[in-house]
Order: C-alpha cells, then sequence, then structure tokens
C-alpha cells in the first residue's frame, strides 16, 4: 500500500502543475510614461465601481441627524443668503425672474459640482487601505465618489421643481436638455477631480486649496448674477472656458426658460470640460503607478 502511494504521488502532483499552467494569468507591473486609459477595466470593474458609489452614499448620511436633507439644506439656505443680500440690497437682476427661484436654479447643479470636486480630490487618500491591499483600476475611486453625488443632486432638484410650481413657473420643452447639462457638470467635476485627486497623494497640502479653489470658482460663475450682464458675444462666449457657466446658463434656460440661451457659450464650455477630463485620465493613469507606495 505504501508503494503504491508512492508511485501515484508524482503522478497526482505533476496533473496538478499542469493543470495550472493552462489557467489564465494576470502579470501586474508597473508602466513608463504615458500609458494607455485602458478604459475595458472600468467596465470588468463595473460591479465594484456600483458598490462604492453605494458605500460612499451611505457613509454620508451614516450617523447624522437629519440625513438626506443636507442636500437640500445646503443649496437653500445659500439661496435665502443670496436673494437677501444680492437680491433684495443688491438689486441684482434676474433676467426678468424671481431671484430665489433663479439663483435656486443654478445652486442645484452648482451644489452638485462642488460636492463631487471637494470628495473626488479627497478620494484616494481617504481609501489608502483599500489601495494598498487589493489591485483594481484606481479610476473607480473618484468616478464612484462624483456618483454618489447624484442623490444629493435629485433631492435638491424635486425642491426645486417645488419651488417653480410655487411661483407659478412651468418648465419648458428645453427641460429635455437637461441631462445634457447634467453630464457637463459631472465631466468638468470628474475631470478636475482626477488632477487634483493625483495630485493629493504626492502634495497633501492639495486638500486645502480645494475650498479656496471652490469658493473663488463660485463667484466666477454666474450663479448670484446673470451672465446677461455681459453684452458682448465674444466676451460671452471666452466667459464659457469656464464649464460651469456652460451649466448654469442652461440649466436656467432649460427650466425657467430664459432668453440668455446658452449657445456658443454651452459649446465652448463642452470643449474645455473634454479637455479638462481627458487631461485628467491621463494625467491620473500616469501617476497610478505610484499610488500604492506614496498613499
Amino acid at each position: 500500500m505504501k508503494i503504491l502511494n508512492k508511485q501515484v504521488a508524482p503522478i497526482a502532483i505533476n496533473a496538478a502543475l499542469s493543470r495550472d499552467t493552462e489557467l489564465p494569468h494576470l502579470r501586474i507591473q508597473p508602466s513608463h510614461g504615458w500609458v494607455s486609459l485602458k478604459l475595458g477595466e472600468l467596465w470588468e470593474y463595473r460591479e465594484l465601481l456600483y458598490f462604492l458609489t453605494w458605500r460612499d452614499i451611505k457613509v454620508r448620511y451614516k450617523q447624522t441627524v437629519l440625513g438626506a436633507t443636507w442636500a437640500i439644506i445646503q443649496p437653500f439656505m445659500t439661496m435665502v443668503v443670496f436673494s437677501l443680500f444680492f437680491g433684495r440690497l443688491a438689486k441684482i437682476p434676474s433676467d426678468g425672474l424671481p431671484y430665489p427661484v433663479w439663483s435656486y436654479a443654478a445652486l442645484v447643479p452648482w451644489t452638485f459640482f462642488a460636492s463631487g470636486l471637494a470628495t473626488s480630490s479627497d478620494s484616494l487618500v481617504g481609501s489608502a487601505n483599500l489601495i494598498k491591499k487589493v489591485f483594481f483600476p484606481r479610476l473607480v475611486i473618484p468616478i464612484g465618489t462624483v456618483l454618489s453625488g447624484v442623490v444629493d443632486f435629485a433631492l435638491a432638484f424635486v425642491v426645486l421643481l417645488l419651488m417653480m410650481l410655487f411661483f407659478g413657473i412651468i418648465p419648458t420643452i428645453n427641460m429635455v436638455f437637461l441631462p445634457l447639462f447634467l453630464l457637463l457638470a459631472f465631466v468638468t467635476a470628474l475631470g478636475v477631480g482626477l488632477w487634483l485627486s493625483a495630485m493629493n497623494v504626492q502634495f497633501r497640502d492639495v486638500r486645502y486649496t480645494v475650498p479656496f479653489l471652490t469658493q473663488f470658482w463660485l463667484f466666477i460663475t454666474p450663479i448670484a448674477y446673470p451672465s446677461s450682464l455681459i453684452k458682448n458675444d465674444l466676451l460671452r462666449a471666452l466667459y464659457g472656458l469656464n464649464p460651469m457657466a456652460g451649466v448654469v446658463e442652461g440649466f436656467r434656460w432649460a427650466l425657467l426658460g430664459t432668453e440668455t440661451a446658452p449657445g456658443l457659450m454651452a459649446l465652448v464650455s463642452a470643449v474645455a470640460a473634454i479637455v479638462l477630463f481627458i487631461s485628467g485620465l491621463f494625467y491620473f493613469r500616469r501617476m497610478e503607478k505610484s499610488f500604492a507606495d506614496v498613499v
């Protein structure tokens, strides 16, 4: 019996080794220089993207008193302050519409953008333990954080519809273009977030610049004031280099029927957002090889 076992054991081991050599394998090695984006990996890890997005949604409101109400309070209270100081005291024009609903229509996409920018810029550092232990395309982390803001946007958008009903404003047929302007806000937030998140791994003081950048960006975007104050068409088009200018004007035009149709401004904003997004993708992928070592 012992002799039989000694003869069978090597055969079994060799058979197991031969089966292992036939299994598919993946070699993980650092890239060099500018590399391909490998966007196909995102589709392969789509379930991970879903779970990371759902995790961010649950963590955001875990152990909070008001829960998802914060998604409404932030833009609503900002609207109240703007209406008081800019609308009533400074008499800023609002394209012939009630200032509260006019400003809130801009704050809804802006809050989505600002929240996505803040969370995505710190997403890699916040997921340091996951990055160090498991291999997966790191792009799913900032994408998931920005996608999680869609829930907040939906809640704030419902309040916007109620405000329009209160002021007797009926949405126009242009409302069908709203998903495109939301997509433009998403691409802008993700493009800048990719740049800042990759830089934040190397330089931890980047996160201190994000609040300043967001505040500065708020005041160069036509939220508290209309872009119609810019009379020159060429200057209006150049103003569209700020992608959120096209988003804000697009939302007002699509929902409230303002006469300042985005037009060329929206086109310039779309081009600027795409440039930010593509350049952010390439920079993120180039720096990705050092994330696990530095983070």
